[in-house]
């Protein structure tokens, strides 16, 4: 058994746990990085990349029905869907090189290939390498949520994990649940020429503001999705000739929806299974392991990041989790982990983007709010571009502190960023009111919505009665 002793073991080679491992390894710190399976984690392999490479291509297909009223004129396209696979796959291939194994050890970094498990409060094994260190950082990520659906375990589904192993269109894809990871596929796999039914015993986005989470709803519709909400699921069975069916009950009563495909969509856990914890003095809260402000487990040279918290499960909160442990175990300076600050982008077409408090979130912390409107409708850019669906919603205290913001719209991830950072500082719509913006741009809906906090005084009766006066003075 090889015994190693060092300053940073890192469990978990994607976005959060190569971030800590690079940098420790290039402030010269002996540092260990473990992984079992492929580098670059869920992002580089399941999940971002694929997926968003995938909502690329199905974006070039979904062209021929927007040309028309520009003049330019498509016949529908013919998909060669194992054109797109290779399409995603290349753009995976592309980025592998900076999450390898080989880029890492040339910065530093002692790679371990194997699964690892605490043995103690302060040693792990790993293969045949016992380890020592001074901080431990989990970042193992999470699994698809797997539902206990009668039957689910005698059919064949797939998952965010499988999915993007298919090398020819489904005819009629499947899928459960109708959260971010659902809704993003869905589109994809209709546009590219599958038929796509969505089921979810809930409602449709439940956690974000339900205005805009029923625009996204309508439009998934309109582009011909099945949506069916409220809809619990008896069980599944599948038959010859690649059929699947999923047995339902709703408002309708009790029926079957076939199809030859199935996606489970139903969220993801955090992965936790055969880590030792229980020998290392971690403790769970929930699903996730319970971390401090600080990030610190119950067992305090150990910390945890990114999905295997359990909450926020994205990319950008792992590598947000990574500057954290930075300042705290290497430079000490004590760095707290902050939720109010955390966006989120569905990347539909259109996007669905959000930050902060909700309206029903604010009016629970306060009883006073403010709540702002702009339609995609009067943006100028929209109207050239013939993209005019969407609104934003801003939420503002009395005296104008932005609390959060939603948008459904183009390019609503790259615009929820100036809220994203209004949030973090409390800054005062007065200063997103204050700004200059390019015209024409999308970006003029963040000036235009806040604008509207002072609307109602500036066009008031008082205010055209002084504007009345002051005329009078020549």
């Amino acid at each position: 058994m090889n015994h190693i002793k060092t300053d940073m073991c890192v469990i978990g080679a994607g976005a959060g746990g190569l971030a800590v491992a690079a940098i420790s390894a290039q402030l010269e710190v002996p540092t260990v990085l473990v992984e079992s399976g492929k580098m670059g984690g869920d992002c580089l392999n399941y999940g971002c990349v694929p997926s968003k490479s995938l909502l690329s291509a199905a974006k070039i297909a979904n062209h021929h029905r927007l040309s028309e009223p520009f003049g330019v004129k498509y016949a529908p396209p013919h998909v060669d869907f194992k054109g797109v696979y290779d399409h995603v796959h290349e753009v995976m291939a592309s980025l592998a090189p900076m999450d390898s194994q080989e880029r890492f050890e040339g910065l530093g970094v002692n790679v371990i290939r194997a699964r690892a498990r605490f043995i103690s409060p302060t040693h792990i094994q790993a293969g045949e390498s016992i380890i020592q260190a001074r901080r431990f950082v989990l970042a193992t990520g999470s699994i698809p949520a797997i539902p206990p659906i009668t039957g689910l375990m005698d059919v064949p589904y797939l998952t965010n994990e499988s999915i993007f192993e298919l090398q020819d269109c489904p005819d009629h894809l499947l899928i459960i649940g109708t959260g971010p990871i659902g809704v993003e596929l869905g589109q994809a796999f209709h546009r590219l020429g599958a038929k796509v039914t969505l089921v979810d015993a809930g409602d449709f986005f439940p956690r974000v503001d339900p205005e805009v989470a029923h625009l996204l709803c309508d439009h998934l519709r309109a582009e011909g999705l099945e949506i069916h909400l409220h809809t619990k699921i008896l069980g599944v069975g599948s038959g010859p000739n690649n059929t699947v069916w999923l047995d339902v009950e709703n408002d309708k009563g009790k029926h079957k929806i076939k199809g030859t495909h199935l996606l489970i969509a139903a969220g993801r856990t955090p992965h936790t299974e055969g880590l030792g914890l229980d020998l290392a003095g971690i403790e769970l809260e929930g699903k996730g392991i319970k971390v401090d402000p600080y990030l610190r487990t119950t067992n305090k040279r150990v910390y945890a990041i990114g999905d295997v918290v359990g909450r926020h499960q994205f990319t950008h909160v792992a590598n947000y989790h990574a500057g954290i442990i930075i300042q705290n175990c290497l430079f000490r300076i004590p760095a707290k982990f902050e939720e109010k600050a955390i966006p989120t982008v569905t990347y539909t077409d259109p996007e669905l983007a959000t930050i902060g408090l909700t309206e029903a979130q604010a009016e629970a912390k306060t009883q006073s709010i403010h709540v702002l409107r702009w339609p995609f409708f009067e943006n100028d850019r929209g109207a050239t571009e013939r993209q005019r669906e969407g609104i934003i919603k801003v939420i503002t205290s009395p005296t104008g502190t932005v609390l959060g913001a939603v948008i459904f719209g183009q390019h609503a991830g790259e615009l929820i960023t100036l809220w994203q950072l209004a949030v973090q500082k409390r800054m005062n719509i007065k200063d997103m009111a204050q700004m200059i913006v390019p015209y024409p741009t999308y970006s003029e809906v963040s000036k235009r919505v806040a604008t509207t906090f002072y609307a109602p005084k500036l066009f008031s009766r008082w205010t055209k009665m002084i504007v009345w006066l002051l005329s009078k003075f020549g």
